[in-house]
C-alpha cells in the first residue's frame, strides 16, 4: 500500500442516477488518522458517497482516493484496504459470533499466521470471550455491534467506514462504542462516519455538513457552533407552547422558531434587543413566558439552522 498522508482525498464527485443528482461535486480531504464525522438529513446523500469511497459504486465524474487508490479505477484495491461497517451490521445472523469472525477474515484474506490472534482481538473487544458458539441473532444489540466492528477490522485496515453504525443501539453501548473507535484512531487509523446522533458528532475530530448532495459546512465542532449560525440564539420557556411556535413563525424579529424538548430555541439578528420585544409580543398573543435567555448554539442548533436556510434558498 502506498505511504500516505491523507486518507481519503475528494475532488469535484459527483453521483447522477438518472437525472436525480445524489452527490454534486464533493470536495473534501481527511487526514490518517482522524475520526471524521459526516452529517446530513435523510437522503442528503451521505450512504451514496460512502459507497462510491468504498469501491461499490461508480463516481459519474470527478475523482476520489482512499488509501492512495482511486475507487474508479482501482475499487477493488480500495476494498481491500479498508473495512466497512453499515447500519445493519453487516452480520449473518444464522451463524455463531465465531463463525462470523471466521467467515469474515477469509473475506478480508486474513493470514493464516495472524488469525488467532485477530479472532482472539475481536472476541476481547466485543465482550463475547467465552460466548463463541452463541448464535448472532441472540445477541443484544450493542455486542452485536461490537461484533461487527471486530468483523470489519479483523484484517488490520488503515481506514474504517462507519455508516450510521449505532442506530437502534442503546446510550450506554453507543458511548463505549466511541471508546473503541477513539482507540483505534490513536492508533493511526482513520475513521470515517456518519450519524444522526448530535451528541456523537460531538465526539468527531472534524465533521461535514452534507445537504442534497452538497457540502454546506465543514469544521471541528467548536468551529461550526461558533461561525455556522446566522444570528443569535435565544432559550424560550413558555406556555402554550404550540401557541408560542405559530405566533413567532410570522414574528418580525425571529429568523426560524424550533421546539428543543419543553422550550423554543429562536434565531435572532440581535438577541439583547429581540428578547423585551418578544416577551410583549407573546404576552400579546396569550403566551406566557417564564424564562428568556441568550444560549450558546449546539450542533443541533447549526445542523438545523444550516438545512433550514439551504432549504429555503433552494425554494427560492
Amino acid at each position: 500500500m502506498p505511504e500516505i498522508e491523507n486518507s481519503v482525498v475528494i475532488e469535484n464527485l459527483v453521483k447522477r442516477f438518472g437525472s436525480f443528482v445524489a452527490v454534486d461535486r464533493l470536495n473534501l480531504t481527511v487526514r490518517k488518522g482522524e475520526v471524521f464525522g459526516f452529517l446530513g438529513p435523510n437522503g442528503a446523500g451521505k450512504s451514496t458517497t460512502i459507497r462510491m469511497l468504498c469501491g461499490l459504486l461508480t463516481p459519474t465524474s470527478g475523482r476520489a482516493t482512499v488509501a492512495g487508490y482511486d475507487v474508479g479505477r482501482n475499487p477493488e484495491a480500495v476494498r481491500q484496504n479498508i473495512g466497512y461497517m453499515s447500519q445493519k451490521f453487516s452480520l449473518y445472523n444464522d451463524l455463531t459470533v465465531i463463525e462470523n469472525l471466521r467467515l469474515f477474515a477469509g473475506l478480508y484474506s486474513v493470514p493464516s499466521s495472524q488469525l488467532k490472534e485477530r479472532m482472539e482481538w475481536a472476541l476481547e473487544m466485543s465482550n463475547l470471550k467465552g460466548q463463541e458458539n452463541l448464535l448472532t441473532r441472540t445477541l443484544p444489540g450493542g455486542w452485536k455491534q461490537r461484533l461487527a466492528l471486530g468483523c470489519a477490522v479483523l484484517h488490520r485496515p488503515p481506514i474504517v467506514f462507519l455508516d450510521e453504525p449505532t442506530s437502534g443501539v442503546d446510550p450506554v453501548s453507543r458511548r463505549q462504542f466511541w471508546d473503541l473507535i477513539h482507540e483505534m484512531a490513536e492508533q493511526g487509523v482513520t475513521v470515517f462516519v456518519t450519524t444522526h446522533y448530535m451528541e456523537e458528532a460531538e465526539y468527531c475530530n472534524r465533521l461535514a455538513l452534507i445537504f442534497r448532495g452538497k457540502m454546506v459546512a465543514l469544521g471541528t465542532p467548536s468551529e461550526l457552533k461558533r461561525d455556522c449560525m446566522q444570528g443569535e440564539l435565544l432559550l424560550v420557556e413558555c406556555e402554550p407552547l404550540g401557541t408560542a411556535v405559530e405566533a413567532l413563525q410570522a414574528s418580525p424579529e425571529v429568523q426560524d422558531a424550533a421546539v428543543f424538548g419543553s422550550s423554543l430555541h429562536l434565531v435572532v439578528n440581535d438577541a439583547t434587543a429581540a428578547m423585551p420585544k418578544i416577551r410583549a409580543y407573546l404576552a400579546n398573543r396569550g403566551v406566557t413566558v417564564s424564562r428568556i435567555e441568550k444560549i450558546r448554539p449546539s450542533l443541533e442548533d447549526v445542523f438545523v439552522s444550516l438545512t433550514t436556510r439551504r432549504g429555503e434558498e433552494a425554494k427560492a
